[in-house]
C-alpha cells in the first residue's frame, strides 16, 4: 500500500508539473486568460500536494471539521476529472464526423499561431483543410483572420495568404485579410465589416474552418455574433499538442461561457 502510494504521488507530481509548465509557457508567451492561469495553478496544487502528502494527511486527520472540506475538495476534483473525460470523448468522437461543407458566400479561416513567419503546425492543418474547399468554391471569398503574433513581424492572416497562393495557387482576388483580430471573437467580429464590403451578411451560407477541438467553442461564439448559416470544419490538431490544446480548450470552453462570449 506504501508503495503504492508512492508511486501515486509520482504520478500527481508529473501531472502537476506538466500542468504547471504548459501555462507558465503560454503566460510568458503573454496568452493570459482563464485557459491558461486555472491549469497552472491546478499544477501548483498538484505539486504540493505531491510533496506534503503526508503532512496534509495528518493536518487534516487532527481536525476533523477542516477533513471534511478537504474531502469535499477531492470529490469536486474527481466530478471535473470525469467532466474532463466526457469533453474529451466529445472532441474524440467529433473527429471522426467529417462531412462535405455546403455552398457558401463566404469561408473563414480562424487564426492559430505563426512560428517565425511560418504557420504553426496547427494552423498548416487548418490550411490544409481549407485548401480543397476553397478551390471548389472559386466563387467564395476566403477570410483569412490573424493579427500580429508576439515576437512576429507579419500577421497571421498575410502569413496564411502567402501559404496558400504557394501551395495551392489559391487567387489573390478570392482572398481578404482580416489582419487586426487576436481571439477568436475578434475573428468572427472584424471579418462581419469585411464580408459586408462585398455584400456578403451573416445571414448568408458561411464555412467556417478551425481546429477539431475548437469548433464546438467558435460555433457558440459565431450564433452569438449573429451568423445564422454557419458549417463548421474541424482540422486534425497534431498529435504532439493534440491532448494539451484539447486541455486548455476544455478551461477555455467554460470561461468562456463565465464570460459571457456565447
Amino acid at each position: 500500500m506504501q508503495k503504492l502510494s508512492r508511486w501515486l504521488r509520482i504520478v500527481i507530481g508529473l501531472i502537476g508539473m506538466l500542468l504547471f509548465l504548459d501555462g507558465a509557457i503560454l503566460i510568458a508567451l503573454k496568452k493570459i486568460h482563464i485557459g491558461t492561469v486555472l491549469p497552472l495553478l491546478l499544477g501548483l496544487f498538484l505539486l504540493f500536494y505531491a510533496a506534503y502528502c503526508y503532512h496534509l494527511q495528518r493536518f487534516f486527520f487532527y481536525h476533523s471539521r477542516l477533513h471534511s472540506v478537504w474531502r469535499l475538495g477531492w470529490l469536486c476534483f474527481w466530478l471535473w476529472l470525469i467532466s474532463l473525460g466526457y469533453f474529451f470523448n466529445y472532441l474524440s468522437n467529433s473527429n471522426l464526423n467529417t462531412r462535405t461543407p455546403p455552398a457558401a458566400k463566404a469561408i473563414i479561416v480562424l487564426g492559430s499561431g505563426v512560428i517565425n513567419g511560418q504557420p504553426s503546425p496547427t494552423l498548416a492543418n487548418r490550411l490544409d483543410r481549407a485548401a480543397p474547399v476553397v478551390l471548389a468554391q472559386p466563387n467564395a471569398k476566403l477570410v483569412l483572420t490573424g493579427g500580429v503574433d508576439f515576437a512576429e513581424t507579419e500577421s497571421e492572416a498575410a502569413v496564411m495568404s502567402r501559404y496558400l497562393q504557394q501551395r495551392y495557387n489559391i487567387p489573390t482576388a478570392q482572398i481578404i485579410l482580416e489582419d487586426q483580430s487576436t481571439s477568436t471573437e475578434l475573428h468572427l467580429q472584424n471579418s462581419q465589416a469585411l464580408l459586408s464590403a462585398q455584400q456578403i451578411s451573416t445571414q448568408q451560407p458561411i464555412v467556417i474552418i478551425t481546429s477539431d477541438f475548437h469548433t464546438l467553442r467558435a460555433a457558440a461564439i459565431a450564433k452569438k455574433q449573429g451568423y445564422n448559416q454557419v458549417s463548421m470544419l474541424g482540422a486534425t490538431t497534431p498529435l504532439g499538442t493534440r491532448y494539451n490544446a484539447w486541455l486548455r480548450e476544455y478551461f477555455a470552453y467554460g470561461s468562456g461561457w463565465l464570460l459571457n462570449e456565447y
